[in-house]
């Protein structure tokens, strides 16, 4: 990775100089909306950006890849997920990140050795995103050189049922690797507590979601902007498109209110194939996985608007660096707000 740049901000951390970026601020690889517009936006503003290519075709991952260079020089990572990929598909989309010497890759849900090892052989510094201390721990055998710990709390899929309050410190105690922490970290203050539970520094998804450069529609944005924590549910009711057993947090709608108390339990297999929009001239179906993006149309509402439950500390619109900029102040402002020690007579 490259060389941090000189008068390094307080807040810097080993984890920053591991991964090239100024500040310990990383964009979640967010399919369909953490494209290069946002992701080069983030790291010419001193965080980690990461490109969400969830079965996208090598074709247009090389062109995105190709697109965050052109807006910044500064090292970006590439997410993918193998256990939701078709091997075939995986195989291409890794092949196009090796040959354009992406930097870093970010993979999620189950440890795939196979990927964790050619990424690896590649080159790559390999972050790999877990839910539990389980997932952690293979996540370290299989070789990565960073965990991304997610809690509960997160917007879109969530790949564990423990709070991250929780989940980041158990993670932190038990492991060597640099922790990133995950879920319901959007504010300068989130970001100061993640610190204290051993992480060097924050997963954004939600709060980037939020911004300018954002791929999301602005349906999508004006709700996560609208929203209180409480309006967001947890549930595996949007499965068409993953494997079976992938709950999702979004903001509850239509769909999600006429299930009433069963959220669980919803097999891709048992679930209706409605068509409700399209994109790019996909057709878009009821309950699957497809948020509504930028070039979305159709029945917005009742598609899956991911977000976190630090949606009830979002209320604007920023550019992602502007975002950036506001979570370290609110940083400095939350140190400044802990008691100090008393000096000893």
């Amino acid at each position: 990775m490259t060389e941090p740049r000189p008068n390094l901000h307080p807040l810097h951390t080993p984890v920053c100089t591991l991964l090239g970026c100024d500040v310990p601020i990383v964009l979640a690889g967010m399919g369909g909306v953490a494209r290069s517009e946002l992701v080069a936006a983030v790291a010419q503003a001193g965080g980690f950006g990461m490109l969400g290519m969830v079965r996208e075709s090598a074709d247009f991952i090389g062109q995105e890849i190709d697109a965050v260079r052109a807006g910044t020089a500064r090292p970006f990572a590439v997410n993918l997920i193998p256990a939701a990929t078709d091997p075939a598909l995986l195989a291409a989309e890794m092949a196009v990140c090796f040959d354009r010497a992406v930097p870093a890759m970010c993979f999620f849900w189950d440890v795939v050795l196979e990927a964790v090892a050619k990424a690896k052989a590649a080159g790559c510094l390999v972050l790999h995103q877990v839910g539990s201390l389980a997932a952690a721990r293979a996540a370290e055998a299989a070789g990565a050189d960073v965990l991304i710990v997610q809690g509960v709390e997160a917007g879109g899929h969530v790949h564990g049922t423990v709070a991250a309050l929780i989940l980041v410190e158990q993670v932190a105690r038990a492991t060597t690797l640099p922790v990133i922490a995950s879920g319901g970290f959007a504010t300068g203050a989130g970001l100061i507590a993640a610190m204290a539970l051993g992480a060097q520094a924050i997963h954004c998804g939600t709060a980037f979601l939020a911004t300018r450069e954002s791929f999301a529609h602005d349906d999508h944005k004006a709700r996560v902007i609208a929203a209180l924590a409480e309006d967001t549910v947890h549930t595996d009711a949007f499965a068409l498109n993953w494997p079976p057993h992938a709950p999702v947090r979004v903001i509850r709608n239509s769909v999600t209110d006429a299930l009433g108390p069963v959220l669980m339990g919803h097999h891709p297999d048992h679930l209706p194939r409605e068509v409700i929009g399209s994109d790019a001239g996909r057709p878009l179906l009821k309950f699957s996985t497809d948020s509504p993006l930028r070039t979305t149309t159709g029945n917005l509402e009742a598609m899956a608007a991911f977000a976190g439950q630090s949606v009830g500390l979002i209320d604007t619109l920023p550019t992602a660096a502007e975002r950036i900029s506001v979570i370290l102040a609110q940083a400095e402002a939350a140190l400044a707000r802990l008691p100090r020690p008393e000096a000893k007579p």
